[in-house]
């Protein structure tokens, strides 16, 4: 087992860089921020818990990115469903271009390989999930073929190729809606873990830049669609303390935004402490409050310092209308060391999930595909099976989405959650608001539905009659029928009470005739909404 090549997209920082006294700013919104926050929360809440398909599309053989090059199998709708009705509900899909880039001047992307990344976009694109793709292997100076380096010579010629690469790209998705999202880089720094260095944070803050300015003169859903850019090595010390991270302007953003939104969200990753969650020798394999072992558990990087390190992220881009996603979290597999170690590393998933949740961030757990040993895996590529129901569970219980159900046969195409609960009270008022997004024959439309009453409820029915010649084919926190027509929507198992204020959201993809409009005639429990 090449290990090492497995865990491409990991940050080797945890036990270089211990300390957490950088200095950050900690001060009150202003009003606009405030409106912006809001809309940065109901992206994090609609994100739910996420996944990565690491070590597949950014896998690469001598600078050629192949998706079986490092071990895994071909990508097949089969995993993503699996994953999906596990209660996943955003796919982050790392992606390397390195040898399938042609020379300068044009640097041509090869079409076969953009076609098989939008193939690999639909899997989970089409189930109503979102998607995070980005550019993760270019910038690695162990990777051959890599050349998005901050600290090479010839920056022109770097920023010349990276700029008409994320043009290509971006052209490529024009067309898809805003569940898709763009990532910049991956891990971009100058390959050592002490304080980041200059020019080389610079560039890659001029980076961040011509990305964000790339994407939105390429016009379409690109120009309003959220947009998530790392500071040096996703590292969250180095990211909101004063060593020189700039978030862009987005100058050339859609006018539609409300001035007080923001769509650009910020990336780090978390595997503190790094002897727990990737050292290979075996020495630490307990963590949390409830390790029973000092000697296996880590002097540091417990819970507290993990609370600490999201607080900072809060406090330095949430307040201020930036979403953070924590786009890597994670632990080997060290139960050959210790047969206890899986239920910490379900501790550690979950805290993490929590405390992102606390402060307003989304997460997206590491798995790179690899089962037994040192492997971050939670399911098995070629069965499409889970492997690791109970670090599944712990995810989705901190995420508030109950425990996942244990699998016992291939998902369906429309694997929405099964009600548990029925209606027990209607609100005195509601209100229902559809943000749809349409492309050719089909859509998405997410509903966020509010009890604007003043009891709780506790159990609920949504009915709202869809435009002729739209039938839903898949849905999400909630049981949809019938598919056409007026349909009832019915709360999931963990979303069914809505206190006075209180609020959920729902959705699904349709197919259309041509008509997209979004439905009408809402009611909940009977009460007709706003």
């Amino acid at each position: 087992m090449r290990s090492r090549a497995r865990r491409v997209g990991l940050a080797f920082v945890a036990a270089s860089v211990a300390f957490a006294g950088a200095v950050y700013g900690v001060t009150r919104p202003a009003a606009a921020e405030v409106v912006a926050e809001a809309s940065a929360s109901a992206l994090v809440a609609d994100m739910g818990a996420g996944w990565n398909l690491g070590n597949a599309l950014e896998a690469n053989n001598n600078g050629i990115p192949s998706e079986t090059a490092w071990g895994n199998p071909v990508v097949t709708q089969a995993l993503i469903n699996r994953v999906k009705a596990s209660g996943f509900r955003t796919i982050r899909i790392p992606v390397s271009y390195l040898g399938h880039i042609g020379a300068g001047p044009s640097y041509t992307v090869d079409a076969a390989w953009l076609t098989r990344i939008a193939e690999v976009v639909n899997y989970a694109h089409s189930q109503g999930l979102y998607v995070l793709i980005n550019m993760h292997g270019d910038g690695y100076k162990t990777v051959t073929g890599s050349w998005l380096i901050c600290d090479a010579a010839d920056q022109t010629t770097i920023r010349d190729k990276y700029q008409k690469v994320w043009q290509q790209i971006a052209t490529k998705f024009q067309g898809y809606n805003e569940r898709l999202i763009f990532e910049s880089m991956n891990e971009n720094f100058d390959g050592q873990y002490g304080a980041p260095t200059q020019p080389c944070y610079s560039n890659i803050n001029a980076y961040n830049q011509t990305f964000v300015d790339t994407v939105r003169r390429t016009g379409g859903t690109n120009a309003s669609r959220w947009l998530l850019v790392p500071g040096w090595n996703t590292n969250i010390d180095y990211t909101v303390g004063n060593y020189g991270f700039v978030i862009p302007t987005d100058q050339y953003r859609s006018s539609t935004i409300p001035a007080g939104e923001q769509r650009l969200m910020i990336s780090v990753h978390y595997y503190d402490p790094w002897d727990f969650t990737g050292q290979e020798d075996g020495a630490i394999t307990q963590w949390g409050p409830n390790a029973t072992d000092p000697a296996r558990t880590s002097t540091w990087g417990q819970e507290d310092h993990l609370d600490a390190q999201l607080k900072k992220t809060h406090d330095a881009f949430v307040t201020r209308g930036y979403p953070v996603f924590v786009g890597e979290y994670g632990s080997i597999d060290k139960t050959t060391y210790d047969p206890s170690n899986n239920t910490y590393r379900a501790d550690f998933a979950r805290a993490l999930v929590a405390a992102a949740k606390k402060y307003g961030a989304a997460t997206a757990y590491w798995d790179n595909g690899w089962n037994g040993q040192h492997g971050f895996a939670l399911f098995d590529r070629s069965s499409a099976t889970v492997t690791q129901q109970g670090i599944i569970n712990a995810i989705m219980s901190a995420v508030g989405g109950g425990t996942s159900p244990t699998p016992t046969a291939s998902p369906t195409r429309t694997a929405s959650p099964t009600p548990t609960a029925s209606p027990t009270a209607a609100p005195g008022a509601c209100r229902a608001v559809s943000t749809v997004s349409a492309w050719n024959t089909g859509l998405t439309n997410s509903i966020a539905i509010t009890n604007t009453g003043a009891t709780a409820v506790n159990g609920w029915n949504l009915t709202f009659t869809l435009p002729a010649g739209q039938s839903i084919v898949s849905g999400w926190s909630a049981g949809y029928a019938p598919a056409s027509g007026t349909v009832t929507a019915t709360n999931a198992s963990y979303n069914g009470t809505l206190a006075p204020g209180g609020s959920t959201t729902i959705g699904y993809q349709a197919s259309h005739t041509g008509n997209a409009a979004a439905p009408t005639g809402f009611t909940l429990n009977g009460a007709t909404c706003s």
